[in-house]
């Protein structure tokens, strides 16, 4: 069920705000940055980021419909139950359960850094919902080896009651939450700010981040590499990788472990690190829009 939240400008765009309740009562949150039955291509962002890291592509793409949402724990959607945790499998049915609700499909999947991830699972798993992938800096999928999986479990167990004890810390303002999170990356300003005015939120004496504190600890489990190429293979639709020059390390050693697994790859160089689609995004939309119109 879509229920409209509100109008308004954010860097200039005009956007649709909406809220997603699906069946299990978990809500999404999202834009839209032109009024589309059919968007063109629904936007999924990376770890600790929202939905407002793909407002400098909406202004660079004004002729497009881009959805773009908050993932449980970001933004404005509901976070999970307080006896669950973060999994980014357990977005891959979110967006599954959401696609199939609003009657997106096959639909174009736009994902930076995990939320390319979530886009590639779901390409694999629900292979009927997906058009095509553009992932931004992302490729492949995070693994363990089989031999970690007893350190892996003692850690995570040791971060979860850490994260027990933990309190989000507290900003005088806006500014300041934004400073915060351009220590945390390789954001310019603008972009810290943009991000700040949808993930944060206003208490009486202060801001503070809304994102769930449980999204920062570590996984219980991770695939194994037989797992993840076994999946990546499995993707059929029409990808691009659009990978950042000075991007992330691991996504440069993910691009030489998985790139062969995939059958209809193309891989892009584009300027800037790792959140280029937000500092570099008149370049990226050029890339997007080319690839959007053979499509």
């Amino acid at each position: 069920m879509l229920n409209p939240h509100c109008n308004n400008m954010t860097g200039g765009v005009p956007l649709l705000q909406h809220r997603y309740l699906l069946p299990g009562g978990l809500t999404l949150a999202g834009w839209q940055s032109a009024p589309k039955q059919q968007p063109d291509a629904l936007c999924l962002h990376g770890w600790l980021d929202n939905a407002n890291s793909f407002v400098p592509l909406a202004q660079q793409l004004p002729s497009y419909s881009l959805v773009a949402l908050d993932l449980p724990g970001h933004g404005w959607s509901s976070h999970r139950s307080p006896d669950a945790s973060y999994h980014f499998l357990d977005y891959v049915h979110d967006i599954a359960s959401l696609m199939r609700q609003q009657s997106w499909e096959p639909m174009t999947l736009i994902g930076h850094s995990m939320g390319g991830m979530i886009a590639s699972v779901l390409a694999a798993v629900h292979p009927e919902l997906v058009k095509q992938l553009i992932l931004i800096d992302s490729i492949g999928l995070v693994v363990g080896e089989a031999r970690a999986v007893v350190q892996q479990l003692r850690s995570a167990s040791q971060s979860r009651w850490q994260s027990e004890r933990k309190q989000k810390p507290q900003y005088p303002d806006l500014a300041a939450a934004a400073q915060a999170r351009l220590q945390q990356g390789d954001l310019d300003l603008s972009s810290a700010v943009l991000l700040a005015e949808r993930g944060t939120e206003r208490l009486a004496d202060g801001y503070r981040w809304r994102s769930d504190l449980r999204l920062r600890e570590s996984s219980m489990y991770r695939l194994l590499p037989e797992q993840a190429e076994q999946l990546l293979r499995a993707i059929q639709c029409p990808v691009v990788a659009l990978m950042a020059k000075e991007g992330m390390v691991l996504m440069q050693q993910a691009r030489q472990r998985f790139a062969p697994c995939y059958s209809r790859l193309d891989i892009i160089e584009v300027v800037g690190g790792h959140h280029c689609h937000m500092t570099e995004a008149a370049a990226l939309a050029e890339q997007i829009e080319q690839f959007l119109l053979v499509s």
